[in-house]
């Protein structure tokens, strides 16, 4: 061994994983952050750094959720899929993200209610499964989120909304994305029809459990038809109680739509845990995917606050496949180099998290060794 050279024992979550086609050298996933700097819902060259900052050879990157239409914001400068100009500007990002050999999935959203009138075309309502107004939220700088009463989405109107997600599935592959993540997650429109306290609605959309995820499906069978079931994954969260959408029976509904994804074959299925919690005075992650892990017969990938020992835990244990840091990923590009030599990392700073600046807590957060802010 040479002067300076490192002895590094293989941890779980640096094993290779082979994912549909691709061939995935760790499993330390980025996964969709929403980051705010895509000034008039255009990409901007400064989301070129901060992804391929992130972009390791054989690693798996998802985009920041990104809109499938001109009705599909709810949030200041986030990043659209729909029109000409939002492919070209996707295209130089994916491209350095490719360079560095890294995969790249763009996921694809719609938020529904969760929308003011100023965010939609013509100051018209959010469409949403019902008419339910999403109570005002307090966010982590102290501002309050207040939403727009929702207008309900008619029978009618469905296929245009499967249309959109299609399009954009499609004008994702023209950008080069490797696939899609459909966003059925964290309280958007998706889930607005799926969970109970979201969705009262008494036609083929709404009651049963079996209504209630029907859209849903057509909207991954629509984009499955549109760039193949290989290119496709899907998020979901069923325990999450996020603006005001939840379930009364969230597990019933996880395995029901994990079993629903099963015979389409598609790249993967994404699952948001619930949020680390403390039990006899430790930090604990509740699992509670086992029965959507044993139902479904893909790849799995968890998300939901892991740290680095946790996450080689459930990869050993066969509980996941592959697993998504967040907020360590947003502060650490060099995060999987960061695992393998079990360096410390920097710490996040959250109230950077959103704001529109195109360097500041965005591309500057230091690689491993090139700064004393580094922390543990």
């Amino acid at each position: 061994m040479g002067a300076g050279a490192v002895s590094v024992e293989k941890m779980p979550l640096l094993t290779s994983y082979k994912l549909g086609k691709f061939n995935l050298s760790h499993r330390v996933v980025l996964p969709p952050l929403t980051r705010c700097r895509s000034y008039g819902n255009v990409p901007q060259p400064h989301a070129i750094l901060y992804y391929s900052q992130r972009a390791t050879k054989g690693g798996l990157l998802i985009t920041e959720a990104t809109g499938v239409s001109d009705t599909a914001q709810g949030y200041p400068n986030t990043p659209g899929i729909w029109t000409k100009e939002q492919v070209e500007a996707w295209k130089p990002i994916v491209e350095a993200v490719h360079k560095k050999g890294g995969i790249f999935i763009c996921q694809i959203w719609h938020v529904g209610r969760v929308s003011h009138y100023d965010y939609q075309p013509n100051g018209q309502a959010p469409i949403s499964s019902s008419e339910k107004q999403v109570s005002p939220k307090s966010q982590h700088d102290g501002t309050v989120s207040v939403y727009s009463p929702p207008r309900r989405l008619g029978v009618d109107e469905i296929p245009q909304i499967i249309s959109d997600f299609r399009l954009a599935a499609r004008n994702a592959i023209e950008a080069g994305f490797d696939g899609v993540e459909i966003h059925g997650a964290h309280g958007y429109l998706l889930e607005q029809f799926m969970k109970d306290s979201a969705n009262d609605r008494t036609d083929e959309y709404g009651g049963s459990l079996e209504n209630r995820c029907r859209f849903a499906i057509e909207v991954i069978e629509g984009v499955v038809d549109e760039i193949g079931a290989d290119r496709v994954g899907v998020r979901l969260s069923p325990f999450a109680t996020e603006v005001d959408c939840w379930d009364s029976n969230p597990e019933a509904l996880g395995v029901y739509m994990v079993r629903s994804l099963n015979e389409y074959g598609l790249l993967y299925c994404h699952i948001t845990e619930p949020r680390m919690v403390y039990e006899a005075g430790k930090m604990k992650i509740p699992h509670r995917l086992h029965a959507m892990r044993k139902a479904y017969n893909g790849s799995l990938i968890t998300a939901g606050g892991y740290d680095r020992n946790e996450g080689n835990q459930v990869i050993e244990d066969g509980y996941a496949d592959l697993v998504a840091f967040g907020r360590f990923f947003v502060a650490n590009p060099d995060l999987p180099r960061r695992f393998e030599l079990k360096a410390p990392l920097n710490k996040y700073d959250r109230t950077t998290f959103y704001t529109p600046h195109p360097v500041v807590g965005y591309t500057d957060y230091p690689f491993l060794g090139s700064s004393e802010y580094e922390q543990n």
